[in-house]
């Protein structure tokens, strides 16, 4: 069912989120941890209020406590504790805004939740500002307990949005491959589609090959992944709708292929395929699956990724002897040097505004994430990892997804170069 909010009434500082797939052993479960590891020194202040309910069956899983931990981890909000709350209003009349003044809150949100049948509530909530006194937003969800995740993501990203004025990206969802060796040395991968936040996890696919290179089409219904139907075949690049379940194969290599990357209207991939001995980048059409060529170096072209506008694509290439980044039209053409700091640039992905790229970067001491700025040509390093890798940039391009070694195993598959990866920004 899909959630409508009603409006009611009438606007960067980078987080950065890290994925650690944990193993305890050789037969143990992949356990995926979600964590703020840096964003602003001092956030917005601001009160969430438990939501008042009224009916005689409480949903289990609550809101606030949901919304205060999704804008905790944006990096941008300082979350008020509940103790120091002086009232608890549920309705935008039962504000008193000298008690938020009080404990220095400068938004406040409240809510109700309204039992209004057998398994069905309706949800409001207000976003205020303490000092001017005046409501930023009001909305009015209809919806079945098992959505009261959903709405609280929701909430999150319209307090999100009024208060910095950038579209949140908490009701989005991640993509991510696990692995597990069994008693019998054979390893399971699993593709796993998670909330934005690591809960409500979802097999999508279950297989004793290799998934590599997960990525969300640009509407979010739809994942694009590489695979292999035995341990002597080609790759292959698979294409699986979240919805309904169904996957079809776009595409049988002999040799290895990998790294699709979506064109932002969905109709293309971008992909390294190995042919003749050598790998360059090839764009597929979806509809008819026609291959057009790219790149044509004897150097090793790969992991591609388009810019916003669809003008250009970025790639990995060690045609200047180390890997960097370079870039160019999707039309051909002459390939553009764009990284020249450090010793190893690779894995570039956009922004959304298309003015930054967050990649990995090696400078000799390890590698780790970093945002290249294409007017400048300056990379900031972000991370202080060894092994820090497959960065991809929130919807709204405020936060940056990672995976690391951390006490953890990371998996390099043994088939192809690659290793397992994580998108964020499926809806």
């Amino acid at each position: 069912m899909t959630l409508r909010a009603l409006k009611m009434t009438k606007t960067v500082v980078t987080g950065i989120l890290v994925l650690l797939l944990s193993f305890a052993g050789p037969n143990a479960r992949a356990v995926l941890t979600i964590e703020i590891t840096e964003g602003a020194d001092s956030g917005i202040p601001i009160a969430v209020v438990p939501f008042e309910f009224e009916g005689s069956q409480k949903p289990k899983q609550g809101l606030r406590g949901v919304i205060a931990a999704d804008l905790h981890r944006s990096g941008r909000f300082e979350l008020l504790p509940t103790g120091d709350f002086l009232s608890r209003p549920g309705h935008p009349d039962q504000v008193r805004f000298k008690d938020w003044r009080l404990i220095k809150a400068e938004a406040l949100a409240v809510g109700q939740i309204r039992q209004t049948g057998d398994d069905r509530y309706d949800v409001t909530f207000h976003l205020f500002d303490v000092f001017k006194e005046q409501q930023l937003a009001g909305y009015r969800w209809s919806v079945q307990s098992s959505q009261m995740r959903e709405v609280a993501h929701q909430v999150s990203d319209y307090i999100y949005k009024a208060m910095t004025g950038v579209p949140g990206a908490f009701d989005t969802r991640i993509a991510y491959v696990t692995v597990e060796n069994s008693s019998d040395n054979n390893r399971t991968y699993r593709l796993m589609v998670a909330d934005s936040d690591g809960y409500g996890a979802q097999e999508i696919l279950r297989t004793n090959f290799p998934i590599l290179s997960p990525a969300w089409s640009p509407s979010g219904d739809q994942l694009a992944y590489v695979s292999f139907a035995n341990r002597t075949s080609g790759a292959m690049i698979w294409l699986q709708n979240i919805q309904t379940g169904a996957r079809s194969k776009l595409l049988e290599e002999k040799g290895t292929a990998s790294a699709p990357a979506w064109s932002p209207d969905g109709r293309r991939l971008a992909l390294t395929l190995s042919r003749n001995g050598n790998s360059d980048i090839y764009v597929l059409n979806i509809a008819d699956r026609k291959l057009r060529r790219l790149t044509k170096h004897p150097a090793i072209d790969t992991e591609a990724a388009w810019s916003p506008n669809s003008r250009y694509i970025v790639f990995t290439s060690d045609r200047t002897g180390r890997p960097q980044i370079h870039r160019m039209s999707v039309t051909g053409g002459p390939a553009e040097l764009l990284t020249r700091e450090g010793r190893e640039n690779a894995r570039a992905s956009y922004g959304p505004d298309g003015k930054s790229l967050v990649l990995v970067t090696n400078r000799g001491k390890g590698y780790r994430i970093g945002v290249f700025y294409v007017d400048s040509g300056s990379v900031d390093v972000l991370t202080d990892g060894t092994l820090d890798e497959s960065p991809t940039f929130a919807p709204n391009g405020a936060m940056i997804l990672y995976a690391t070694q951390r006490g953890c195993l990371l998996y390099t598959s043994d088939a192809a170069d690659d290793t397992t990866c994580v998108d964020l920004g499926g809806r």
